[in-house]
């Protein structure tokens, strides 16, 4: 019932064609951050940038050695139906006590009312888009056209291409880089939040970056393709693009031990609301 209320309401809204995330004052007149670097714990680097062309735009850049002795973490789900409980980034970081969280692939069922509604909510069962795995367990397949982050035991990875005994993967949306060039086909129009994740050449460093956007004035977001140029401009030789949109955080362990969101999530059109996704892709020291 709740979901053709839901679904009623949608069409309603969809003939006002209205913007719910520059309708939520939170977003209006907010000033933009200052540049900022730091290192985030052994092995791991942080850069928030903050620049006014193409527009408005703040993103976030951690780059990892992957041979530092740090480990990742896939969300752990179901084999047998494919399905994972939905839960925040920071949720995800905080019960499995990892140093550092983004979220991962696409799901079904999702939909986002902005103010007025969205599933999934928190523990509801959804289903990953992409291949999934996680500690060598596979629950969901791989999907045509979906990119793949490989994660070995060793600690290093790969991006579409499994060359090592596998322990962990995620899946996402498009590959943006691959050999030290933008992928073709990338679209150049309708900036979003988003999230990525680029290797350089030998799979042992990783750089990720999770880009602030839907606030007009603070951040707007990128396109794909322009998304694939911040990748490059980190030297990476291959990047994909995981989902985005509301999904798009970057959370880290803060001082005091509990979830510290680096970026500004915006679900439901909301700056600072984090939404429930399918799985993430996390990282801790063993």
């Amino acid at each position: 019932m709740r979901r053709v209320l839901l679904a009623l309401i949608a069409l309603t809204l969809a003939a006002l064609a209205c913007d719910v995330g520059r309708f939520n004052p939170a977003g209006v007149g907010r000033s933009q951050p200052d540049y900022e670097t730091r290192e985030l714990f052994p092995g791991a680097v942080y850069m928030r940038v903050v620049r006014q062309t193409p527009r408005p735009l703040v993103f976030h850049v951690v780059t990892i050695d992957l041979m530092s002795g740090i480990r990742n973490m896939v969300t752990e789900g179901n084999p047998d139906t494919q399905r994972v409980a939905a839960q925040t980034t920071s949720s995800f970081l905080q019960q499995n006590n990892l140093m550092l969280a983004i979220n991962g692939d696409g799901f079904t069922p999702w939909f986002d009312l902005g103010p007025f509604g969205s599933e999934p909510d928190p523990g509801d069962r959804v289903n990953p888009l992409g291949f999934a795995v996680s500690r060598s367990v596979t629950y969901s397949e791989p999907a045509k056209g979906h990119p793949i982050l490989y994660l070995y035991e060793d600690g290093s990875a790969d991006i579409n291409v499994l060359e090592n005994k596998l322990h962990n993967a995620i899946s996402g949306f498009d590959l943006l880089v691959s050999v030290q060039e933008p992928v073709e086909g990338l679209r150049s129009t309708g900036p979003e939040p988003r999230t990525a994740v680029g290797l350089n050449q030998y799979g042992t460093q990783m750089v990720i970056i999770v880009v602030d956007g839907r606030m007009p004035g603070y951040s707007e977001g990128v396109t794909e393709r322009e998304l694939a140029g911040l990748m490059l401009e980190q030297n990476v030789f291959t990047a994909m693009n995981m989902d985005g949109g509301g999904s798009s955080t970057l959370v880290v362990r803060g001082p005091d031990g509990q979830p510290q969101i680096l970026n500004t999530p915006i679900h439901n059109g909301v700056p600072g609301r984090e939404r429930p996704v399918a799985n993430h892709l996390g990282f801790y020291f063993p």
